[in-house]
């Protein structure tokens, strides 16, 4: 194997890893918002949750003072902490009204806008290994919502707006790993969160108990750490690489409801869950053969 193409396959095999990592960080974090409820305001709990993510990087903030980032960059971290914050705002809002499982099921039509988007913005390659493995995990997810058999509520709609705007947070993310440290993004996208739901915090404010803030603050760490993992998945390998390994988080999310929450068992879960899984297994098991096959010399190559 050259040295390129073990480079490309540690890159993959990292970004596989990190994205794993993310997913886990992920479910802890929606069964905390699931155990809070319904009783703080979707704003204000998204508010609390990142303000605590700020307070947690304030000994970092002064080497980012004294050498902010560029001005193309701040643009970038605005944007993206406007589309991300609306974007919590509704998976909050979701989180506290619909299963859990459901509400990581939904959640899967981000990779979609974000495959499509990295293939339009940053011109990576479709396979049709990956393009299969995305569109099996989909169905799996269609498995899961049986759509036309259930009515639909706020809380499947706030989570299906949600989509796309955490793919479009995805993508920003993605083009700022091209120049910029993992920790610095994670932090500029507390900064940013934390002032786009600071009106409608103040707007909405109920006075929370202190488990309440405790299980927030909780959020605000596991979520930070799962952001940073997320981060440096994107740096390591392809969305279209690392996007797959996220449909993880419906099989844990649906254990995590039935175990924790009471959530009663749907075969349909179950049999959607093992084609995802199904599904990240191949994209993850072609990946790294592709990584480590060898690339035949062109025929001038062949004659030295």
């Amino acid at each position: 194997m050259s040295v390129v193409e073990n480079t490309r396959a540690e890159g993959a095999l990292a970004g596989i890893a990190w994205m794993v990592a993310t997913s886990v960080c992920f479910v802890a974090v929606t069964g905390i918002v699931r155990y809070i409820g319904t009783d703080i305001p979707a704003v204000e709990a998204a508010f609390i949750r990142y303000a605590f993510g700020v307070l947690m990087f304030v000994p970092m903030l002064g080497p980012i003072i004294k050498k902010p980032p560029s001005l193309a960059s701040m643009r970038i971290y605005a944007l993206r902490g406007l589309v991300h914050g609306i974007a919590v705002i509704l998976w909050f809002f979701a989180m506290a009204r619909i299963p859990i499982a459901e509400v990581t099921a939904l959640g899967y039509t981000a990779p979609i806008f974000v495959t499509i988007g990295a293939a339009i913005f940053f011109r990576e390659k479709l396979h049709f290994r990956r393009v299969a493995a995305v569109v099996v995990g989909f169905a799996g997810t269609m498995v899961i919502l049986r759509p036309g058999f259930h009515e639909i509520a706020s809380g499947q709609i706030a989570q299906l707006a949600a989509a796309p705007l955490f793919a479009a947070s995805f993508l920003f993310a993605k083009r700022l790993t091209q120049d910029e440290d993992p920790v610095v993004i994670v932090i500029m996208l507390s900064i940013f969160c934390t002032l786009v739901l600071l009106p409608g915090a103040v707007l909405n404010w109920s006075n929370p108990s202190l488990g309440e803030i405790f299980w927030l603050a909780v959020t605000a760490i596991v979520a930070t750490i799962g952001h940073y993992t997320m981060t440096r998945a994107l740096r390591a390998a392809p969305l279209t690489v690392t996007q797959p390994v996220s449909f993880l988080q419906l099989v844990w999310a649906t254990a995590l409801g039935i175990v924790i929450f009471g959530e009663p068992m749907d075969p349909f879960v179950l049999i959607g869950g093992g084609i995802v899984v199904a599904a990240i297994t191949f994209i993850s098991h072609r990946e790294a053969v592709a990584a480590r096959r060898p690339i035949t010399p062109p025929a001038p190559a062949t004659k030295d």
